[in-house]
């Protein structure tokens, strides 16, 4: 089975255009390592970029790579018509037997449904719900991503969506609905250094600097515990979009507890410094009021971390029966405060036997089969 797997490259979107080697999203990323290991599948990886990169033709023994120049005019601005028509040319010569778009967030699944090919895409963050939640003005980017996602919905012969909430959102606009969850890279299922005890709680944090995961309110959050006489170190780990307000009055707001040393913003990490990080400490808090999955909340699990979460989105069904997981209301500020410090005054053990969990749900293998299921009921192939 040859199929053509749509997805934004990293490169293009840190303007990284010196590194000879691709990188991907941690889901389309994980799945391709899936992939890998099934000879069965032949996976031609296409993703466009505003600059003429060089790459490699393969990366793996049944999985090839087609970078697309696509000018500045063919994004956004033009409904991602140069990408459209670029991924239509190429996968003209690639012939796939299915085209899968990753994400409504840019080109891909617009991609993937104008593609001439049997077609089904993937959600990662619900767009047209994200838009609704904050009020997000007409024409903004945003905004404009939600119309898209809806028109692509409609169009499509199915899509993946990666938790029941996502499910919820997108069954009224599409006509068929797979739940298939997000894989987790292998590098999260290694196994783990014996953890040394600190007499210093250690939390953690990951997610983009912005509004949508409320990195500023969690400040607040520290500083109550910081009252409380806590030893802790709340860490967060994340991009700032450079002359972002909120990621400008996060630095600001963060100094006097970087000062009081109870909590540090550490920028963004690779995949191998992060599963590192996650290891050193002891609990992750996440408290974002909208998940479509909530990866980071899983990959921290993987790694037997204590999670403190809002009861949101995906970050339900990725708790649901873990070891350690306490979730609360999007708007507990106090529940959660409250919890931390019990936690933390109990000796803030770690949460063992989560990583098991998400080893049998998550594992990149697991999520490959199962999207290989749903491409054969596309095509109506047999077993």
């Amino acid at each position: 089975m040859k199929i053509a797997f749509l997805t934004t490259d990293n490169r293009n979107m840190q303007k990284d255009y010196g590194t000879l080697i691709p990188h991907f999203g941690a889901a389309p990323e994980a799945l391709l390592e899936g992939f890998m290991g099934m000879p069965e599948l032949e996976v031609h990886v296409v993703s466009c970029t505003r600059v003429r990169m060089n790459s490699p033709q393969k990366l793996a023994p049944n999985i090839f790579f087609h970078s697309l120049y696509v000018p500045k005019l063919g994004w956004i601005r033009t409904g991602f018509q140069g990408c459209i028509r670029a991924v239509r040319k190429k996968l003209r010569e690639i012939r796939p037997d299915l085209a899968h778009g990753h994400g409504t967030e840019h080109d891909c699944a617009l991609s993937a449904v104008f593609s001439g090919f049997p077609n089904v895409v993937t959600i990662h963050g619900n767009m047209a719900e994200l838009a609704r939640q904050f009020r997000e003005r007409v024409g903004s980017y945003l905004w404009l991503t939600g119309r898209l996602e809806t028109f692509t919905l409609k169009r499509t012969l199915g899509v993946l969506c990666n938790s029941a909430y996502t499910e919820q959102l997108v069954r009224a606009r599409a006509r068929r609905v797979w739940r298939v969850a997000h894989a987790l890279r292998r590098e999260f299922f290694a196994a783990a250094p014996a953890p040394a005890r600190s007499d210093r709680c250690r939390l953690v944090n990951v997610g983009l600097i912005a509004p949508r995961k409320r990195q500023i309110e969690l400040l607040d959050v520290a500083r109550e515990l910081a009252q409380q006489e806590l030893a802790f170190e709340l860490l967060f780990v994340g991009n700032i979009t450079p002359n972002s307000p909120y990621g400008n009055a996060f630095q600001e707001r963060i100094k006097p507890l970087e000062e009081q040393g109870c909590a540090r913003w550490i920028g963004t990490k690779t995949c191998h410094e992060l599963v590192e990080l996650l290891d050193a400490a002891s609990g992750m808090v996440h408290f974002s009021p909208a998940e479509s999955f909530g990866l980071a909340v899983a990959e921290g699990l993987a790694r037997d971390l204590k999670l403190f979460a809002a009861r949101v989105g995906g970050v339900a069904d990725i708790a649901q029966g873990v070891p350690g997981a306490e979730l609360f209301d999007v708007d507990d500020w106090r529940g959660l405060t409250a919890a931390i410090a019990g936690w933390v005054r109990r000796g803030f053990p770690r949460a063992h036997g989560a990583g098991e969990v998400m080893r049998v749900r998550y594992r990149p293998e697991t999520i490959a089969r199962q999207h290989l299921e749903v491409y054969r009921e596309v095509l109506g192939h047999p077993r």
